[in-house]
């Protein structure tokens, strides 16, 4: 069961913890390298800004993006602005979700994101969760996948087991961290299953793409390379 109140108020937590790291920023560093590939920190706050209007859209009945094309548009736009504009810009479009959020509603129903992909209006408040906490560790300033709540840590690393549960370019996985076990990939047919261990945050970092998998021990053929989120 997605308890989408409890989600919210962790969304509203970690927002304001955000908030209060990228304050200490200057414009500068705005500017500088994220840790993904081609985008600075300025592209990684604007994307978290415009995708909880996406996520706004979505409770709403609208397509998330306009198009794909726009969506990136949108970034390339907002991601040279000074720091000052970054987050009142984050502090505004987080309080528009969480207002959407607050409004009674079905929370049961089916919703549309990006590509197709439908989910239940109750787990977007963890969607936008996981863009929080992900690309906090993106932006490269001090906070490490180490540093993620560890409720969060064990509900992401479920959810992206899931999302690669059945993938026909998996090979049948079994993911743990020694206490807890999550099964991945395509079925094996009774065949042989590859066993990935390791800390939780190092196996989040691995399944997200935020880490090459070389601190995890594999048993069973070499760790499965993963489909780009």
């Amino acid at each position: 069961m997605n308890d989408h109140v409890r989600d919210l108020a962790s969304v509203r937590d970690a927002t304001d913890r955000l908030l209060t790291a990228v304050a200490t920023l200057d414009n500068a560093a705005v500017t500088q390298p994220s840790r993904l590939p081609g985008w600075s920190r300025g592209h990684v706050l604007a994307h978290l800004a415009r995708n909880a209007d996406a996520l706004l859209n979505v409770l709403e009945g609208r397509p998330m993006y306009a198009s794909g094309e726009a969506r990136d548009a949108d970034i390339e736009r907002d991601a040279p602005r000074p720091l000052e504009t970054q987050l009142a810009d984050l502090r505004d479009s987080a309080a528009r979700f969480q207002e959407a959020g607050s409004v009674p509603a079905d929370w049961s129903r089916t919703v549309e994101l990006r590509n197709g992909v439908t989910d239940s209006a109750a787990r977007v408040p963890f969607r936008r969760w996981i863009e929080i906490e992900l690309h906090r560790v993106d932006l490269g300033i001090g906070y490490e996948l180490e540093d993620l709540p560890e409720d969060f840590v064990q509900r992401e690393v479920a959810f992206l087991t899931d999302r690669f549960a059945g993938h026909p370019g998996v090979p049948s996985t079994r993911v743990t961290d020694g206490t807890r076990a999550w099964s991945t990939g395509r079925d094996s047919g009774g065949g042989t299953e590859i066993t990935v261990t390791g800390p939780a945050p190092a196996l989040l970092g691995w399944l997200a793409g935020r880490r090459d998998g070389a601190a995890l021990l594999v048993d069973g053929g070499p760790l499965p390379v993963l489909p780009p989120l």
